[in-house]
């Protein structure tokens, strides 16, 4: 028999949400506890700063261009190898996958996707290898969260921020006390907020289990991910007015443009409004014209969701242990990507390959009953090494297809496995068909970003930054002489670090 997994994934939280990762806003002594008795991975990143393609990555073992998911709406292959069926074919394991999947695009009018039917034909399920699925959005929108709301809270559906116009433009509107984009007050009770009703559901699907059942459960949170609308009842936690400013926030238009003067040329666009190089951004949200207390209000109701998910977790936690299945469990968490909340005077995610998207928080608390020593792992790791963490969980082989590494569990493995880089990669055809292809790679204190030849790009771009000297990212280095040796060793390695590629190419058939 292996042991028990909780894999819990929550959706755009940045490394430093948590108080373990130096985080001093939200309390999240749960998640913490993990850390402190765990293992702490300290150089995470995502293989993609966006929610399909890195989602993909966590099921299947596989980097992007491999499993093929490239860009949000673009669906994961129904065939695609899943580390969940996996682990049911060789192990025997019941499987769950709670909260959000997408896997498949939420915008599907015509209910082409199963995730999207599952909860209007009443079914659970089995899919993409779990036995069981209750899937939720930000918002309630046709999955099982919808149909459990409008059972149950019918009155409160409406108090959601809605995402979308009805012309499917993506949502600019402002509100809280500054107006922010996307801040909205929500009277929608706690006990009926989707993180509570993902932990509920969690703690129902595991007590429907048998004692002796070997499990693996996905909880998936979909927050913090944009909009921002916690139950008003639970903004009083953190007071936006008393939040500082990001680190890599610059303070002034001025600092502003002449940090983005030395990126590439799609971060000023996006600052100044001129153009809109990310889907989930919307159009008439002009990040230039974003005031410091909007900033500070985005984070406070950032922290205010971050606290709400640390409670959830723990009573998802305490019930494992009143069910005696505590010393054999082993429960990992992470996020698919991460969140500019105002670094660089941004909002959102998008093609901009720098730590407010690509670093993760990523944490594994073997079982106790393993007898793992705590310890903090600063060699980088990323997505593509969860599905074959889970299979050495289970006790089963990491078959051939999946792309990464069980993940180590002190240095002295990490250097073992030749762990010196991780690699994340980005293409995307935005609406008005500007396209945008980067490969990063994170090593030895470097990030290096090589932009490929599209119609706004030569392929002769790129980015590279000097962590130590520079942690904001603020000083582009790709053109700096003093550095020319490194960027040709950095390139050559993240030439010799990209995957296999998918072919063909899979189509792109909806918007997220």
């Amino acid at each position: 028999m292996g042991r028990k997994i909780l894999f819990i994934t929550t959706d755009q939280m940045r490394f430093d949400a948590l108080g373990c990762n130096g985080g001093t806003v939200a309390r999240t002594p749960a998640i913490d506890a993990l850390a402190r008795d765990g293992i702490n991975y300290t150089r995470a990143h995502a293989q993609s700063v966006v929610c399909m393609p890195a989602r993909s990555t966590m099921l299947t073992g596989q980097y992007v261009s491999t499993h093929g998911v490239w860009m949000n709406g673009v669906p994961l292959p129904e065939d695609a190898p899943s580390v969940a069926a996996y682990l049911q074919d060789k192990a025997g394991y019941k499987t769950a996958l709670i909260g959000k999947a997408h896997f498949e695009p939420f915008l599907d009018p015509e209910l082409k996707f199963y995730e999207n039917r599952m909860a209007r034909i009443d079914e659970n399920g089995p899919h993409r290898g779990f036995d069981h699925m209750e899937l939720s959005s930000h918002t309630p929108l046709i999955l099982h969260y919808n149909k459990w709301m409008r059972e149950n809270a019918k009155d409160e559906i409406g108090g959601f921020y809605q995402n979308l116009t009805a012309d499917f433009e993506v949502n600019a509107e402002g509100g809280g006390d500054t107006g922010a984009c996307q801040v909205h007050t929500n009277p929608v009770a706690k006990e009926h907020y989707h993180t509570d009703w993902v932990a509920d559901r969690t703690i129902a699907w595991l007590d429907s289990l048998e004692e002796d059942a070997d499990w693996f459960c996905w909880m998936s949170f979909p927050d913090p991910h944009h909009p921002w609308d916690p139950p008003e009842s639970e903004t009083h936690r953190v007071n936006w007015r008393n939040i500082d400013l990001p680190d890599a926030y610059p303070g002034s238009p001025d600092k502003n443009q002449d940090i983005l003067e030395g990126k590439p040329k799609h971060w000023m666009w996006y600052w100044t409004g001129e153009r809109t190089i990310n889907i989930e951004a919307p159009p008439a949200f002009i990040p230039k014209d974003m005031t410091p207390d909007q900033v500070r209000e985005v984070n406070a109701m950032t922290h205010v969701e971050n606290e709400l998910i640390d409670e959830a977790c723990a009573k998802v936690f305490e019930r494992i242990k009143e069910l005696g299945w505590e010393d054999d469990t082993d429960i990992i968490f992470t996020t698919d990507h991460g969140e500019f909340q105002g670094d660089y005077g941004l909002l959102f995610k998008g093609p901009y390959h720098v730590e407010s998207l690509m670093k993760l928080p990523f944490i594994w608390r073997p079982a106790p009953n393993a007898k793992t020593n705590a310890a903090t792992v600063t060699a980088p790791v990323g997505q593509v090494d969860l599905a074959p963490t889970f299979c050495d969980i289970a006790g089963v082989t990491v078959p051939d297809w999946m792309q990464g590494q069980v993940l180590p569990q002190d240095q002295e493995t990490a250097s073992a496995q030749k762990r010196d880089h991780v690699f994340t990669e980005w293409d995307s055809v935005y609406t008005d068909g500007t396209e945008v292809s980067l490969r990063t790679l994170y090593k030895e204190g470097y990030i290096i970003t090589a932009y490929n030849k599209s119609n706004i790009y030569e392929g002769t771009e790129g980015e590279l930054y000097n962590l130590a000297d520079d942690p904001n990212q603020w000083v582009n280095l790709w053109d700096d002489p003093a550095y020319a040796s490194i960027k040709k060793d950095l390139l050559a390695a993240l030439a010799d670090a990209h995957p296999p590629a998918r072919e063909p190419k899979l189509d792109w058939v909806a918007i997220v």
